[in-house]
């Protein structure tokens, strides 16, 4: 709201005679309206035709009596029409997403709570505050993407980017609303993937899951240990888009999610990333997974063992119908488990092809002459997509280079690569860091089988295949 248009809208409420008379009559009860009528008619004789009105006149006598009259700027707005500075706004609109209470502490010291919710009118999408008590409302837990909310009495001050953002303290509170009402709903303001640009903020997006969802463990640039979920999704036309939500684990996720399962993502924004366009979230973003359903026992032939990440182990493993599976272990149950073991299982989580084993989990080796083996598997290199594990057979046209490259943060990791290629098409193969060392007897012109290997789009865009720390390369001749 420019300058302009909150003086208009301030002189326009107080010209509302008969609300500051009633007001004045409240103030004073032993005066009555013609009383003051009077007393209006005998300022407005003193002073002189052309220069008062009634209620010019009513504020002069107020005065005389010692009332004030000067009513507040109006509380309930749109959010189009928040501003820095309002204060005791009162605005309608329904809850997108809202994140868990955080603790911070001040530089003195004291300790504060904070949790944020994005709202949403008709018009506009504004981010909320809810500060220490306010954290907590009663009821605030029962809160869902979608509700209608009335804030109440709020304040509002700028973001770090200088957009207006709606404060809750001690005198605001936020009430659920149960009337019917014109801010359009979820489902409303719902996009999907392939329509997002850069840029854009506070959205609500759908899409597919394809391929893995994986947990990224990390220090921040505070030196405090933190976590985030990345994964893709692609749109209507197909095309991918990573997906990284900060603050996020797999405790947001259902315990089992299906393969190209359908997500909603709410409060999310775009960037452009190294890959092209990206999608961020925070601890706030809501997570809607359908496809999910009760996990069941999942049996998996062996093709591969590795060592993940924090000691766990990690294997590659393919069901009946030729799925590739990862199967992490946190609580050593595949330590005597070799290649071309079948095992049947109860994972603790299934997403999409990524097997979860704890110690709420169990494993039993079994015969079974109808799974296949690694030789039904080979997907042929045209065949290859973006996202997903293979295991190939191809010849090798050009040798294994190995490099050093250097990081940002000024590691030096090593990286190896090679060209190959089959009937059906030519790609690179590359390991980073110990999977740089797969490659080293590798040579022009032989024939190799390449197990477990994770396909995705590489710095110039094309489709290269990524050794993990699972992947084993057979020479065939």
């Amino acid at each position: 709201m420019c300058i302009r248009d909150r003086y208009n809208y301030h002189k326009n409420e107080l010209s509302n005679f008969e609300e500051l008379l009633s007001k004045l009559l409240d103030a004073i009860p032993e005066l009555s309206r013609s009383v003051i009528e009077e007393k209006i008619k005998e300022k407005k004789d003193k002073i002189g035709a052309g220069y008062l009105t009634d209620e010019g006149a009513l504020f002069l006598v107020a005065g005389d009596l010692g009332i004030s009259l000067e009513k507040s700027q109006k509380t309930e707005i749109e959010l189009k029409d928040i501003y820095v500075g309002a204060k005791e706004v009162t605005v309608e609109s329904r809850v997108m997403n809202i994140s868990p209470t955080k603790q911070f502490t001040k530089k003195d010291g004291t300790p504060f709570l904070l949790r944020t919710m994005t709202v949403y009118d008709t018009d506009s999408r504004v981010s909320v505050k809810l500060w220490d008590e306010k954290a907590n409302l009663p009821g605030i837990e029962n809160l869902k993407p979608g509700d209608l909310v009335k804030i109440i009495k709020a304040y509002v001050k700028s973001d770090l980017t200088g957009l207006p953002t709606i404060n809750l303290g001690s005198g605001s509170s936020i009430e659920a609303v149960k009337s019917d009402s014109t801010i359009p709903s979820l489902d409303s303001i719902t996009v999907d993937a392939s329509t997002a640009k850069e840029d854009q903020k506070d959205l609500v997006i759908s899409g597919t899951i394809n391929g893995m969802i994986n947990l990224m463990e990390f220090t921040n640039s505070r030196g405090q240990p933190s976590k985030a979920l990345k994964f893709r999704i692609k749109g209507q036309n197909e095309n991918n888009l990573n997906v990284v939500l900060w603050g996020k684990d797999e405790t947001v996720l259902p315990k089992m999610i299906t393969p190209n399962a359908k997500v909603r993502l709410l409060g999310v924004r775009t960037k452009s990333g190294n890959q092209g366009l990206e999608i961020h979230g925070n601890d706030a973003t809501i997570v809607e997974i359908e496809g999910s359903q009760e996990i069941e026992p999942i049996v998996v032939r062996i093709l591969s063992i590795g060592d993940g990440s924090s000691n766990e182990k990690v294997t590659l493993g393919m069901d009946k119908s030729k799925n590739l599976f990862r199967i992490t272990d946190a609580s050593n149950q595949l330590e005597n488990v070799v290649k071309d073991d079948i095992l049947e299982c109860m994972p603790s989580k299934v997403f999409g092809n990524i097997i979860r084993l704890d110690q709420d989990s169990f494993i039993r080796k079994i015969e079974d002459d109808n799974m296949p083996n690694i030789s039904n598997l080979r997907t042929k290199v045209g065949d290859i997509k973006e996202g997903n594990e293979y295991c190939i057979e191809a010849i090798i046209l050009k040798a294994p280079e190995k490099r050093e490259i250097q990081t940002k943060s000024g590691e030096s990791i090593l990286l190896s690569e090679m060209f190959v290629e089959d009937d059906s098409g030519q790609i690179w193969i590359k390991g980073w860091r110990d999977q740089a060392n797969l490659l080293d007897n590798c040579s022009l012109g032989e024939i190799i089988s390449v197990v477990g290997v994770n396909a995705k789009a590489g710095l110039e865009g094309r489709i290269e295949l990524f050794l993990k720390s699972y992947s084993k390369i057979i020479k065939k001749n």
